[in-house]
């Protein structure tokens, strides 16, 4: 049996920022993840990928933050239980849980954090007859190493973030880049829409709207997709293609915490946001993607928030009736459950009136 003070479901950034804030609590941390290593979908699926709204990283790729995240964490020695889904939840007569995983490995805590991002999922696939048949020969529905398309033609569907984040970070990698979408407007950010716009004006980003990719070529391999344009005068265009990404987003699914008896609602699970992050099972709290509430931004540094603000009344269930004075890092420095401690560099600024 695995013993800890806060169990941790998912070992994404919200997951791993949770150390981080419980360890300046004093408070020990475990989490399980079903990935075989920590970092969630920032890992597993866009370890390449430029993030641009993490505070104090104009653009840090999300590999990178994940390793930063490990490193943070460091100093409170947290524990793993990787590779294995978490199964059920028991509530004991002492008031502390305990959680069993796929593989039998059981963890118990007086604490239980989800933070399993979106949960499982699967991408969303279009509808083209043969799709099935170019997987992993030419049609990838996730990007893991750009250097993969360098010097290819590569054709991505799609009109989000991801679809507009990577035409233009494969415009300086593959030898040309087609997006393809079924509307004039993109569901991204006003500053990715902009930066595309204009490497299209330059000739980097071939930008094909009010149209779908409905056809796949090829013979070992894929050779080219056929677009049909909306309007049927258009027609249909033949564009040779080394590679096609639709990127339509994920199918979430919460998987067998959904059993868990948690208030969900609309495949999220929903907390308490004006207090603690607190799910309807007194104990069990729910931060970052996985939660929801009015006002909700399934955003990172949401996640990062709502881990701080839960920690402080985990801390309290813990701790009864303990009271905790909060010092900041600056004056406090960052202290391990080894007794080591990283001195914060004190500066003192004299203000002449």
């Amino acid at each position: 049996m695995i013993q800890t003070d806060i169990l941790i479901i998912g070992a994404g950034p919200t997951g791993l920022f949770t150390v981080f804030e419980a360890g300046l609590l004093k408070l020990k941390c475990h989490l399980i993840d079903a990935l075989p290593q920590a970092g969630g979908q920032c890992s597993e699926i866009y370890p390449k990928k430029p993030i641009y709204d993490i505070p104090a990283f104009p653009e840090i790729l999300a590999g990178d933050l994940v390793s930063n995240l490990m490193e943070q964490i460091k100093p409170f020695d947290a524990g793993f239980t990787l590779g294995e889904r978490a199964e059920t939840l028991e509530k004991q007569e002492d008031g502390s849980f305990i959680v069993t995983t796929n593989k039998g490995t059981r963890h118990q805590a007086p604490v239980v954090v989800i933070a399993g991002g979106l949960g499982s999922f699967e991408p969303r696939k279009p509808p083209i007859a043969n799709i099935t048949d170019f997987e992993d020969k030419g049609v990838a529905y996730i990007i893991k190493d750009p250097e993969v398309y360098r010097d290819k033609k590569v054709v991505i569907a799609g009109g989000g973030d991801s679809a507009l984040d990577w035409s233009i970070f494969l415009a300086d990698v593959a030898s040309e880049v087609t997006l393809v979408h079924r509307r004039n407007e993109f569901r991204g950010a006003l500053d990715s829409v902009e930066k595309a716009s204009v490497l299209a004006k330059q000739g980097k980003i071939k930008l094909i709207t009010e149209a779908e990719v409905k056809k796949l070529y090829g013979d070992e391999h894929l050779e080219a997709v056929v677009v049909k344009h909306n309007k049927e005068e258009k027609g249909e265009t033949y564009v040779e293609a080394d590679a096609f990404i639709p990127l339509f987003g994920l199918s979430p699914k919460l998987g067998p915490i959904g059993n868990w008896g948690l208030e969900i609602e609309r495949n999220a699970i929903k907390v308490n946001n004006a207090k603690d992050y607190q799910t309807n099972i007194p104990g069990v709290f729910a931060i970052g993607d996985v939660n929801t509430y009015e006002g909700k931004l399934k955003l990172i540094l949401s996640g990062f928030h709502e881990a701080a603000v839960m920690c402080q009344y985990a801390y309290q269930l813990i701790n009864p009736g303990k009271r905790f004075v909060m010092k900041y890092t600056t004056v406090g420095g960052v202290e391990g459950f080894d007794g080591s401690k990283k001195e914060a560099k004190k500066e003192v600024v004299q203000s002449i009136l």
